[in-house]
Order: structure tokens, then C-alpha cells, then sequence
């Protein structure tokens, strides 16, 4: 291949692994019922996990601490952090949780935009799921979960060509863009509703930590969200175009 056919062929690679990750992302939702459900839940935990882990990490961010994160089969979640009661702190951690699917799936379009780097993107993205097995995670199912999804993770980084790992991670990217979209309503409501109980909602939180309504600051995340995958699409097109 000549040299100035390089960059065609790798822009062609890009756009034909990401139409593959979304028309494989699509199609799980074109299944039939029960099946079609089936096969996305692992998928939709996690985006339960993308959504907990961004509360906790939010926490630490402000100085706070993560103290646990638990999940149940229904696809609900409970991080436990804790901060210094600085109602901007807390509103931070709340919205930590809601942009969570959206900074992970953005950043999984940006490391895809390169093969060798989408290897390096799922292998942290195992060591992190692994690494807050140990540091956080409680309760049965969400072990198993977590830490059979970090093993799957880190198997897939060390094993698959660059090529697969790039389609992975967009597909991964692409589930995530998707949960964020289909759990909208989350960003509405004023109760949620867990395996462990019922509590008050993110956006709830932040209306009760800085004013206005609940459903003002689901709008403000909401779009948040979106200027995210926004930005990881971008960054994902700019990178992989012809020049």
C-alpha cells in the first residue's frame, strides 16, 4: 500500500468498525422478547456500574470517600460515599452518577479512535472493574458480576487483535450511549427506586443541595450527557478522518 493510501484505509477501518459496533448494538434491541432483553442485561449493568463508580469517583474528587457500591439483578445501584457536607460537594457527587455512562462510553470512542490503543483502553477498563471488586464492591451479585466482567474485559484486551478490540470498545461505547438514552426517565423522577429501598434521586439531591426543581437539573445533566457523546464522537471522527 502506498503511503498516501494509508490514511483511507485506516479512516474506511474506522467507519466500517463502527458501523459494525452500532448495527451490533442495534440488533440486541431488534431481538424478540425475552431473548433481546436477555442478551443486553449484562450490558445494562454496566452502565448501572458506569453510572455508581462516577459517584464514588466524583467523591474522591471533592475529598470525600467511596465506601461501597452495591447492584441488583434488576439493574439498580447504590454508591455509598460520604463528603464534607459542602452542598456544591454534594451536588457534584449526584451529578457524578448521571454523566457516568457518558464519560465512559466518550471515552471508549476516543481510545477506539486508534486499534492499538482501544487494547490499552478495555485492559484499564478490566483493571478497574477488578480493582473496585476488591476496594468497594459489596454484596454477592455484584461481586460475581463485577469481577466476572473485569476477567472478560482483561481477556478480551490481551487477547483480541488491535482490530477486534476496537470494534469491542465501540460496541461497549455504543451500548453505554444507548443506556443512557433508554434510562432517561431516571433524570425526571424524584424517588428512586433500588434492591436496597427507596431514596431520593440524583437530580433530587442536587434540587435539595442547590435549589430549583429536580427536574430543572435532569434537563441541565441530560444535556450534559449528550455534549459528552457529543465530544467522544467527535474527538472519535476528527481522529480516525482522512487529513
Amino acid at each position: 500500500m502506498a503511503p498516501r493510501d494509508r490514511p483511507a484505509a485506516v479512516a474506511h477501518q474506522a467507519r466500517v468498525a463502527l458501523a459494525l459496533a452500532v448495527g451490533l448494538t442495534l440488533g440486541l434491541y431488534l431481538i424478540p422478547e425475552p431473548w433481546g432483553r436477555r442478551l443486553a442485561w449484562p450490558l445494562l449493568l454496566l452502565s448501572t456500574y458506569a453510572h455508581e463508580v462516577c459517584h464514588g469517583l466524583a467523591a474522591l474528587l471533592v475529598g470525600g470517600h467511596f465506601e461501597s457500591f452495591r447492584m441488583w439483578p434488576d439493574a439498580s445501584g447504590v454508591a455509598s460515599t460520604s463528603d464534607s457536607g459542602n452542598p456544591l460537594a454534594t451536588a457534584f457527587i449526584a451529578a457524578g452518577g448521571l454523566l457516568g455512562p457518558a464519560v465512559f462510553a466518550a471515552g471508549l470512542f476516543v481510545v477506539a479512535s486508534r486499534p492499538a490503543l482501544a487494547r490499552l483502553g478495555l485492559g484499564a477498563l478490566g483493571l478497574l472493574l477488578l480493582a473496585s471488586e476488591v476496594l468497594v464492591v459489596r454484596g454477592a451479585f455484584a461481586l460475581v458480576y463485577v469481577g466476572a466482567a473485569g476477567a472478560l474485559v482483561l481477556a478480551l484486551a490481551v487477547r483480541l487483535s488491535p482490530a477486534w478490540a476496537r470494534i469491542v470498545a465501540l460496541f461497549l461505547g455504543a451500548q453505554l450511549s444507548l443506556a443512557e438514552f433508554s434510562r432517561a426517565d431516571y433524570l425526571f423522577t424524584k424517588v428512586a427506586r433500588t434492591g436496597g429501598g427507596d431514596a431520593p434521586s440524583d437530580v433530587e439531591v442536587i434540587a435539595q443541595a442547590l435549589g430549583l426543581p429536580y427536574y430543572f437539573w435532569g434537563l441541565v445533566c441530560g444535556g450534559l450527557s449528550l455534549a459528552v457523546l457529543a465530544a467522544g464522537a467527535w474527538l472519535f471522527r476528527r481522529t480516525t478522518r482522512v487529513v
